[in-house]
């Protein structure tokens, strides 16, 4: 006698309509973030990679005090002073002996750490003391040096500072100019010329109307004192607006 067969389970599907719309979802979405990441890491990247530099030539019209200056966005040290504005400081860097800002073709002297004499710094602010470097020479710092001056590069004389004066370690050099006041500079000299970096000399001149220009260069610079002098000058008068 044969027993009727049991009737078949129901076959039910493994994934539901529902369970399969969220795996697309998800899908869609891993895809969507996948390329985002993509895109913000290559802009990450870009902007890793410039390191706060810009290659934008941009004009902005910057006032400090009475003066004013049109400058390009890449010879401008810090974003935040990128912008046209009235300002207290005013912040740049150059190429040496070019005097050109960042951009492709100098991407790599502003990123070279090991060549710093390729590069000078310059701090622009209203002039806040009625003299400049040259001007303070002899009230301010010749009774904190030695009494005996040294010859140092390219016609300048080299003057210590005296070991228990305040400028102990530093060095004063200073040059006789016709018709223009003595050329002060001051540096804080390193051990060796491979320990250099691209503040090692100073000098703060005043400028324009009423602009005080600290400029700061390698020691390896030295004997170009009187071409960064003029060529400092020449960029500032050439960048101010009557």
């Amino acid at each position: 006698m044969t027993t009727p067969s049991s009737p078949e389970p129901d076959l039910i599907p493994l994934l539901s309509p529902r369970a399969l719309y969220k795996i697309a979802a998800l899908a869609l979405l891993l895809v969507a973030l996948t390329i985002l990441l993509s895109f913000s890491g290559r802009r990450l990247g870009e902007y890793l990679a410039l390191a706060g530099h810009t290659a934008s030539r941009q004009t902005y019209d910057i006032l400090i005090g009475q003066d004013h200056l049109r400058l390009p966005a890449n010879v401008i040290r810090f974003e935040s002073q990128r912008a046209t504005n009235i300002v207290e400081r005013l912040d740049l860097y150059l190429t040496w002996p070019a005097l050109e800002g960042y951009s492709d073709e100098t991407r790599l002297i502003f990123n070279d750490l090991n060549r710093p004499e390729n590069l000078i710094f310059l701090q622009i602010t209203q002039s806040t003391m009625s003299r400049d470097m040259s001007g303070r020479f002899v009230p301010v710092y010749r009774h904190v040096l030695e009494d005996r001056p040294q010859a140092g590069p390219a016609g300048l004389t080299r003057y210590d500072a005296k070991p228990k004066s305040s400028y102990a370690g530093e060095v004063f050099f200073t040059a006789e100019r016709d018709g223009r006041p003595p050329y002060v500079l001051r540096c804080l000299l390193p051990e060796s010329p491979a320990s250099s970096t691209s503040a090692d000399c100073q000098r703060d001149v005043h400028m324009g109307k009423d602009l005080t220009v600290l400029y700061r260069f390698s020691s390896k610079l030295l004997p170009q004192w009187r071409e960064i002098d003029d060529s400092v000058e020449t960029f500032i008068r050439e960048r101010s607006v009557p």
